[in-house]
Order: C-alpha cells, then sequence, then structure tokens
C-alpha cells in the first residue's frame, strides 16, 4: 500500500519536515516487505497462531494478551434458526502478517475514540494549514471543550477523525502507538456444557445509540456477530475463563434475579439442572425476569414457560417458580424488584430452605434496587436485621452478583 500511494500511508522517512524534529522519534518500528513475500490471508494455516502473534506485534496488547484464542467457534445457527452446512476450516501457512490483517486483529479504527493527543500528533502531519490550526486549537487547553463535543460525545471513531481531515499523512508507526487497541468482548455463557458439550450459546444484546447530533453510533462487536451468517465460513476467536458466579451443586435451591440479558447466565443454570434432574434428585428455582415488553424483548420466553410447567425445574409444583416484570407495558414502570416484593412469602420460604442467590445484567441501580428488595422481604418475614443476613450469605459464597456496563 506504501507503494502504491506513498501519500495514503507515508513512512517516516519519507516526509521531509523540519517541525517534526518535535516530535522526537516514534516508539514503534515498523518493517515494511513486498507484498510478494506474504501469503494471501486465506492459506493461513493456523488462524489462532495468526491472531496471537498480530496482538503480541501490538503494542498497547502483547503485555495483556492471553495468548492464542482458546478455540476458534463456527457459528451453527443464526438468531433465526437456520443451521449451517458444514464446510473446511483454513488451510496453509502462515507467513508475515500483512497490515490490513494487523489492522483488523489488534486496532480499533471503527469503534474507538481517539484522545486528545492524537489530535495534537496529527497537527503536525496536516498540509492543509486550516486543518492544522483547527487540530492545534482541539489539541489546546482552550479547544478541550468543543474536542469533547466534536470527539467523545459523538463517539467519533480513528476512521471518521482521519476523513475529517485529508489533508493529514500520518505515518504508520505513529497510527499504530495512537490507535485504541482492540480490545475482547465479554459475554456470559447462556448454555450448558452438560446439554451443549461442543457448543457456546451466547446472549448478545446489539448495541446502538443515537448521539447528540443524531448519528446512529453501533457496537463492533455485537454488530459484527448479528452480522454473520451461519452459511459463511467464519472463524470466531474465542477466549473461555471462569466466570464470577460459581456454578451451584443440584441440591441447592436457587433464587435467580437476571433482568434483560442478565438472564443469560441462567439460561445455563436451568438448562443445567433440568438435565441433572433427569439422573438425580435437584432442588428448585425461583427465577425473576425483567424486560420492557412482552412482545419486543421476553428473551427466551418459550424456552422458561417450558421449564415452569408440569414438573420442571421453574415449575410451582416443584418448589420453583418464574416471574416476569414488564417495566413498559403499564402505565406504572414494573422491575424485577416489585416482583420479589410481591411474591416475598416464595422468597423467604426459598431462602429458609437454604437458597442460593445470583444477581445478574446491568451495573446500574438494578443491583442496589434488588439488594434493597431483598433486605425488605428478610425484614418484613424474619425480624432479624437484613443487611446481616444477607452479608452472611455473601460470606458463606451464597450471594453472588455478576453486572455489567
Amino acid at each position: 500500500m506504501n507503494k502504491a500511494n506513498p501519500s495514503l500511508l507515508p513512512r517516516i522517512t519519507d516526509i521531509i519536515n523540519p517541525n517534526l524534529n518535535y516530535l522526537g522519534d516514534s516508539k514503534i518500528e515498523v518493517i515494511y516487505y513486498s507484498c510478494n513475500d506474504a501469503p494471501p490471508d486465506s492459506v493461513v494455516s493456523d488462524s489462532k497462531k495468526l491472531i496471537e502473534r498480530a496482538r503480541l506485534m501490538s503494542p498497547a496488547l502483547k503485555f495483556h494478551s492471553d495468548g492464542e484464542p482458546q478455540y476458534m467457534l463456527k457459528m451453527i445457527r443464526a438468531k433465526g434458526g437456520d443451521e449451517v452446512s458444514n464446510g473446511s476450516l483454513l488451510n496453509g501457512s502462515m507467513g508475515r502478517i500483512k497490515l490490513s490483517t494487523f489492522v483488523a486483529l489488534t486496532m480499533d479504527v471503527a469503534s474507538g475514540s481517539p484522545r486528545r493527543y492524537f489530535f495534537e500528533i496529527m497537527s503536525h502531519f496536516a498540509t492543509a494549514e486550516h486543518e492544522k490550526e483547527r487540530l492545534q486549537y482541539f489539541a489546546s487547553p482552550e479547544g478541550r471543550d468543543d474536542l469533547y463535543q466534536y470527539n467523545q460525545k459523538e463517539s467519533r471513531t480513528v476512521l471518521e477523525v482521519l476523513e475529517d481531515f485529508p489533508s493529514v499523512h500520518m505515518p504508520f508507526e505513529w497510527l499504530v502507538q495512537l490507535t485504541p487497541p482492540l480490545k475482547k468482548r465479554a459475554f456470559s455463557i447462556s448454555s450448558s456444557p452438560l446439554v451443549h458439550p461442543n457448543q457456546i450459546h451466547l446472549t448478545v444484546s446489539i448495541v446502538s445509540w443515537l448521539t447528540p447530533f443524531k448519528r446512529t453510533r453501533q457496537g463492533l462487536c455485537s454488530t459484527w456477530l448479528a452480522g454473520l451468517s451461519p452459511n459463511e465460513e467464519n472463524l470466531i476467536p474465542c477466549w473461555v475463563h471462569k466466570g464470577s458466579l460459581p456454578p451451584p451443586k443440584p441440591s441447592i435451591p436457587l433464587l435467580l434475579i437476571g433482568p434483560g440479558t442478565g438472564c443469560a447466565p441462567f439460561r445455563a443454570f436451568v438448562e443445567e439442572r433440568a438435565a441433572q434432574s433427569a439422573r438425580e434428585s435437584t432442588a428448585p428455582i425461583l427465577f425473576f425476569f425483567g424486560c420492557r415488553n412482552e412482545d419486543n424483548d421476553f428473551l427466551y420466553k418459550d424456552f422458561w414457560l417450558k421449564h415452569a410447567q408440569d414438573k420442571g425445574v421453574l415449575s410451582l409444583k416443584e418448589g420453583g417458580g418464574f416471574f416476569v416484570a414488564f417495566s413498559r407495558d403499564q402505565p406504572q414502570k414494573v422491575y424485577v424488584q416489585h416482583k420479589i416484593k410481591e411474591q416475598s412469602a416464595r422468597v423467604w420460604n426459598m431462602l429458609c430452605s437454604g437458597a442460593a442467590i445470583y444477581v445478574a445484567g446491568s451495573s446500574t441501580k438494578m443491583p442496589a434496587d434488588v439488594t434493597a428488595a431483598l433486605e425488605e422481604v428478610v425484614r418484613q418475614k424474619g425480624g432479624e436485621a437484613a443487611s446481616g443476613w444477607l452479608r452472611k450469605l455473601e460470606r458463606a459464597g451464597k450471594f453472588n452478583i455478576e453486572t455489567w456496563s
């Protein structure tokens, strides 16, 4: 690319500008090879090794990498349920990494917003005087508020900023150094390994929002996952880590609270216990789920209702229960904490039988509101110090909270 269009991706040695002495040397050294020296990406034999190598080459990721992905997942069903045809994995040999591959695997150019220093460095490589002046202003203390409105509030990406200042020809050495690193995204596994030993099910909310100037912004990973076709050869790098919610023993009753995508780990819990109940005696589950509308975002509706019927692990007959709060389906807002209070007798009986409490979901107000509701139930039904009761459960490893922003 450098040889084909030196102005698009110049090397530092190609830039003659006495003012650049002020910057000093870049911390990054890039060695360029002829495109004939590198094999095409389609013949990479070990995609896991390629990803690890790219991340180790990244100055921002090499000390934070978990090594190569443990698994390369293949999509077998889209949200709609279409099955995937079997295909072969990539074959060939791995050589030097293409620049485009390195960018795709390590640099967040399409969703990460650059920092103030990025604009300062850009100003040194701007050839149009009006762009240089604007970049210098953004990098100055006087321009801090305007930069915040332009950049952070609007969630400008590195690509968008570079497009807005076309006279800037930043060397790749500096671009690598200043671009936010492409971080791994964490999702709770929503399937039981006992039921699906060779699969991983994920519950992913497709992130999308409007900026103050009504520009649509989308989450990088969630949008990419949603756009994958199960009929194409897509390999998804995956690192599996032990979650913060310890797996419960089959004999322990469970009180689960998981609104929205917080239901993901509890789908795995219910699926696991249902499989266990087929071969041994298991304790019941009381699950509180919440969403905005019954018609629009009742995640896994059929799954929950199935296990709440007859002698399912969520059924009233077996001592469990499934209760849903639809926050927007009536004039007054109803959340999971309201349902907990409504079912205070069931909640108290479950706690008295030695239940473990699990809470998962948004890290905003939900965990505090749920904890307050549980304290109120204990206070009303047990006549004890509510906070002391829950603290005892927490110390015993029976009150676990997993939240995310």
